[in-house]
């Protein structure tokens, strides 16, 4: 088992007696049922349904004084903190940026031997593992709790990568994308049975109707990878823009439809001046055949 710390993320508690309530509220995920050593992944979205931050959600136990922990980008830690602020009104709720003091470690490729108290499975996709909440102090002494090596955050990147699960300022940027370009919907980060929340409307319809024409996917890179950001190209026509990569592995956004009449046309992708191959051809033939006008 590997475990790293990652020191792009950061954690925002949100606690007092309406938490459970206020958050649910306003993300795209249902915390109603959360329980301490359960995870969520979601989003906080603008009302035109777009990206601001995305996350991993928690509850704390009695223990460590309940409440709601939320793994995010640590970049974004602090106004999401004065987002939650802004928004809470005359609710009973505190939130507070503990960035500076509570870090995250991600564990893969194994079970924990022992779970610690702020551990919880990794809900967008099994492969990703666990994710444990803990100073950066003590990220030799959790992997040693748990049974892992303790690798750098670049190996993290790289499993992340390869399994195609995209990371937000990198892959996409926010308040640029909407939840179903980001494969949320895939990626259990989306309820669509849950009440009222903040950008519901379109991202509803967007299910309801099919259209969203954009998703990341994964692709194969034949030489050096790109920078993130490069236009990906079928001949001479833009259909997209690379993300991260990792060895020969890659992100990219694109219009799927937009690829699948390239791969029609035997035209070749290629960003940067580099050729690259969708990892997987036949689902985006798929998604494309799906989405509606």
């Amino acid at each position: 088992m590997k475990a790293a710390f990652l020191p792009d993320r950061g954690v925002v508690k949100v606690s007092g007696e309406d938490a459970r309530n206020f958050l649910n509220g306003l993300v795209t995920t249902d915390v109603t049922e959360l329980a301490p050593g359960q995870g969520r992944f979601g989003a906080l979205l603008t009302p035109q349904g777009k990206i601001t931050v995305d996350f991993l959600i928690t509850e704390a136990p009695a223990g460590h004084g309940g409440g709601f922990l939320i793994d995010c980008p640590r970049p974004l830690s602090q106004p999401l903190t004065d987002k939650l602020g802004f928004y809470k009104l005359r609710a009973k709720v505190a939130v507070e940026n503990l960035s500076d003091n509570l870090g995250v470690i991600a564990a893969w490729d194994g079970e924990p031997t022992v779970k610690p108290e702020l551990a919880f499975a990794d809900p967008r996709d099994a492969a990703l593992g666990w994710r444990i909440l803990a100073p950066q102090e003590l990220a030799q002494k959790v992997a040693d709790l748990i049974g892992a090596d303790l690798v750098d955050s670049a190996t993290y990147e790289g499993h992340r990568i390869s399994i195609g699960v995209p990371r937000g300022g990198l892959d996409f940027i926010y308040g640029d994308a909407f939840p179903h370009e980001t494969n949320m919907d895939r990626l259990h980060g989306v309820d669509f049975d849950k009440g009222c929340y903040v950008g519901q409307e379109v991202v509803s319809r967007m299910q309801h109707r099919g259209t969203a024409r954009t998703r990341t996917v994964r692709v194969t890179l034949d030489g050096a990878p790109p920078e993130a950001g490069t236009a990906v190209l079928a001949g001479d026509k833009t259909v997209g823009t690379m993300g991260s990569t990792s060895g020969q592995n890659g992100l990219a956004l694109i219009r799927t439809d937009r690829v699948a009449d390239a791969l029609e046309a035997g035209a070749k992708l290629t960003a940067g001046g580099l050729g690259i191959r969708l990892t997987d051809p036949a689902s985006i033939r798929a998604a494309a055949r799906q989405t509606v006008a």
